[in-house]
C-alpha cells in the first residue's frame, strides 16, 4: 500500500475522537464543549495556511492548580513545532515567528498572567504581536540594523498560540480566543499522571496522524465558509469558523458537537468575560431592566450595586454611581445615533432623572445578542 493510500483512509471523525481520549485521560476540562474545543484547536495547527484567522487558545482559572499547564503540556505532543514560552520577550517571539525556514512554531505560553496581570509592566510590543498573529496577512513591524543604518522590516506574525494563566488578559486577546475556564479537581474527578517519557511518543504518534489526515482535507478546507450556529458573528464567527470547517471536514458526529460547543463557549465568554466592562455593563443593565420600558437613575444603580458577582458595588472603592453609569453609557448611541443620555423621567414622586429602554436596545443588538440555545448541524460529511 502506498503512502498515499495510507493517508486517504484515515478516518477524521475517528481520530478527532483519539485526540479527545487522549486530552481526557490527563485533563478535567469543565464539560464536553471544552474538550471538543481543544482537540479542534490542535487539528487547525496543521491547516492554519488554510484559513485567513487562527483562533488563540487560552486555558484560565482564578487559582493555581487547575490543570492550566496540563493542558499546554498536553497540546503541545500534538501540536507541529511547539515552543514552549514563559515569560519570552517580544524581540523572540519576532524571530520565532518569521523564522519559516525552521517550521512555524505553535507557540505555548505559559503563565500568561505574570505579562499581562495586574502587576505586569507595560507589554504593547508581544500584545501588539498576538493581536496581529491572528490574521493570516498580519505583520509586525521592527527596526533593525545599527546606528544610522536602520531600517524598518516587516516580520510575518501569523502563528497558532495557546496560551495559559491566571485569570485575565486583555481584551483584544480574549476576543481572539476560545477561552477555557478551569477549576480545581473536585476528589472524586481524577486523571492519569502524565509522564512525558512514556506518554510523548503517544501524543506525537497522534500528532503525525493528525498532520497526514490535514493534507488529505487541506484542500477541501482551504476558503470554506462553514454555515454558523445562529447569532455567532463578527469576532466570534472568526475565531469559530475555523474549528468548525475541520469538524465539517471530519464528519461523524463532529459538525453538530462543534456548533454546540461553538454556543456554548461563546455564550459563556459574552456572559462572564471582564475584557469590556461596557459590554458587561450592557448586559447587567438589560437584566435590571427585565422588560420594563423606562427606569429611575437611582433604581438602576441600585440594581447594579446588588449584583452580587458583578463589579459596580467596588468601582475603585466606591460603588458604581450616575456620573459615571453616565460617561460610560455615553460612549454609546441609540438608534437614531444620538448618545445614550438620562432623561427625565415622571414618577408617582415627581420627575426625576432615568433611562429608556428604547435608547438601549439599539447598543443591546449590537453588543451583546441573545445567541440561540440551540445549534442546527450541517449535513455530515460522508
Amino acid at each position: 500500500m502506498t503512502i498515499t493510500d495510507t493517508t486517504q483512509s484515515i478516518n477524521g471523525a475517528a481520530l478527532l475522537s483519539e485526540v479527545e481520549a487522549f486530552h481526557r485521560r490527563f485533563n478535567v476540562f469543565p464539560g464536553e464543549s471544552a474538550y471538543v474545543a481543544v482537540v479542534l484547536w490542535n487539528a487547525h495547527t496543521h491547516l492554519i495556511d488554510a484559513f485567513e484567522s487562527t483562533p488563540r487558545l487560552a486555558f484560565l482559572s482564578p487559582e493555581p492548580g487547575s490543570g492550566k499547564t496540563r493542558g499546554l503540556e498536553i497540546c503541545g505532543t500534538l501540536v507541529p513545532h511547539p515552543m514552549v514560552a514563559v515569560n519570552a520577550s517580544p524581540a523572540a517571539l519576532f524571530r520565532a515567528v518569521s523564522g519559516l525556514n525552521s517550521g512555524r512554531p505553535t507557540i505555548l505560553f505559559d503563565e500568561i498572567d505574570t505579562v499581562f496581570g495586574p502587576k505586569a509592566k507595560d507589554n504593547e510590543e508581544l500584545r501588539g504581536l498576538l493581536n496581529a498573529g491572528h490574521r493570516r496577512t498580519g505583520v509586525s513591524y521592527r527596526c533593525v540594523g545599527d546606528g544610522g543604518q536602520q531600517t524598518v522590516q516587516a516580520f510575518p506574525s501569523y502563528a497558532a498560540v495557546a496560551v495559559a494563566g491566571l485569570g485575565w488578559l486583555p481584551d483584544t486577546i480574549l476576543t481572539r480566543s476560545v477561552i477555557i475556564r478551569l477549576r480545581r479537581r473536585a476528589p472524586n474527578e481524577h486523571v492519569e499522571a502524565f509522564r512525558s517519557r512514556l506518554h510523548e511518543p503517544e501524543g506525537h504518534a497522534l500528532r503525525d496522524r493528525l498532520a497526514a489526515w490535514a493534507d488529505t482535507v487541506r484542500d477541501r478546507i482551504e476558503g470554506a465558509f462553514p454555515e454558523m450556529p445562529d447569532g455567532v458573528s463578527d469576532r466570534p464567527a472568526d475565531v469559530w469558523e475555523p474549528l468548525i470547517a475541520i469538524a465539517d471536514a471530519a464528519g461523524g458526529d463532529w459538525p453538530a458537537r462543534a456548533r454546540v460547543a461553538c454556543v456554548e463557549l461563546v455564550a459563556a465568554a459574552t456572559a462572564g468575560d471582564k475584557a469590556s466592562l461596557g459590554i458587561r455593563l450592557l448586559a447587567d443593565l438589560r437584566d435590571v431592566f427585565s422588560g420594563a420600558d423606562r427606569m429611575p437613575t437611582a433604581q438602576i444603580l441600585a440594581g447594579l450595586n446588588a449584583m452580587d458577582e458583578a463589579p459596580w458595588a467596588d468601582m475603585g472603592g466606591k460603588p458604581l454611581d450616575s456620573r459615571q453609569l453616565a460617561k460610560r453609557l455615553g460612549e454609546y448611541v441609540t438608534a437614531e445615533n444620538a448618545p445614550i443620555k438620562a432623561r427625565n423621567l415622571r414618577t408617582a414622586a415627581g420627575v426625576a432623572k432615568g433611562y429608556y429602554a428604547a435608547d438601549l436596545h439599539d447598543a443591546w443588538r449590537r453588543y451583546c445578542p441573545v445567541i440561540t440555545e440551540s445549534a442546527t448541524p450541517a449535513p455530515e460529511t460522508p
